[in-house]
């Protein structure tokens, strides 16, 4: 929860706001982006799993969110309300290496929409021995490891600036930016 929060944090959500959060699964970022929009925002959750997005909406459901939005769909497909403000990748790997998806996400931005973005990453070169737990951490989150020295290098073709940290010993990753003008 301290790296979600963190990275929920990078959207300096405000009141009203609309946030997508992609691949949003049991819904644990829910309650902290409907925090940052307030009750006159919207929070729209994209998950692809039944059994996962049964779990987000009963979680929904017990808190009573009202402007919380459940998609059940891969992003590739999803019917997205535009525009977005803010657009959440928590742990997304295969959706963030998809290029439909992420033209899906982006046609439905506008643009100077927050995008934030956290996930596994290998490790440098010089603590390579890190990386087989790298793949084993990483293994519920992915189904490739494709792209893991810089997963989000295929956000950047969208955003105007990207600026990303390492965490969790250099494996792991967060980071902010900017949708593009079209």
């Amino acid at each position: 929860m301290p790296l979600r929060r963190r990275t929920i944090g990078l959207l300096e959500l405000q009141s009203g706001q609309t946030v997508l959060d992609v691949a949003c699964g049991t819904g644990l970022s829910l309650g902290l982006l409907r925090d940052g929009v307030g009750g006159a925002g919207r929070v729209i959750g994209v998950e692809l799993s039944p059994e996962m997005l049964a779990l987000a909406r009963a979680r929904c459901a017990q808190a009573g969110w009202r402007n919380v939005t459940l998609i059940e769909s891969a992003m590739e497909t999803a019917e997205l309300p535009s525009p977005l403000d803010a657009i959440l990748f928590n742990f997304t790997h295969d959706v963030i290496h998809s290029p439909g998806a992420l033209a899906r996400i982006f046609a439905a931005a506008r643009p100077g929409a927050r995008v934030a973005v956290a996930g596994m990453k290998y490790a440098p070169w010089w603590l390579a021995p890190l990386n087989p737990f790298v793949r084993a951490r990483a293994r519920p989150y992915l189904t490739t490891y494709a792209g893991l020295e810089a997963p989000w290098r295929p956000l950047l073709a969208y955003l105007e600036r990207f600026e990303w940290a390492s965490v969790h010993f250099m494996t792991g990753y967060i980071g902010h930016g900017t949708v593009k003008a079209r």
